[in-house]
């Protein structure tokens, strides 16, 4: 299995325009970080001289009942989602294929981390 890139996920309250995302965004933009990505209720920043160095500003998730920790993009989510049903994983949000364009599920890591295993369709 093949991971492409880990992002933490950085909790804050409110959408985009809210004073904590902003606040939090203006200061990993002093760090040289930069907005990727922004879907209204998680911001992606990331380096501009190393775009797989990274990092996301979240409110609450948009279809997901919990904000996952971190997000581990990987070459094959249905592979990744099998072992880890085959492992006994606790599987937090089940697979499926969102609006934005990525199929995820989250699962809890062994000290309760909440993870999201995505990939791009």
């Amino acid at each position: 299995m093949s991971v492409r890139r880990v992002v933490p996920n950085i909790r804050t309250t409110g959408g985009p325009t809210a004073e904590g995302m902003e606040r939090t965004a203006e200061f990993y933009g002093r760090l040289g970080l930069r907005e990727v990505m922004n879907h209204g209720w998680i911001m992606t920043l990331a380096s501009a001289s190393d775009p797989t160095a990274q990092l996301s500003i979240m409110g609450p998730d948009a279809t997901a009942p919990v904000t996952p920790d971190l997000s581990i993009e990987v070459e094959d989510v249905d592979a990744v989602h099998a072992a880890m049903r085959e492992s006994g994983a606790e599987i937090v949000y089940p697979l499926r294929d969102e609006e934005w364009g990525v199929r995820r599920f989250f699962v809890r890591d062994p000290n309760g981390q909440v993870v999201n295993v995505l990939g791009h369709r």
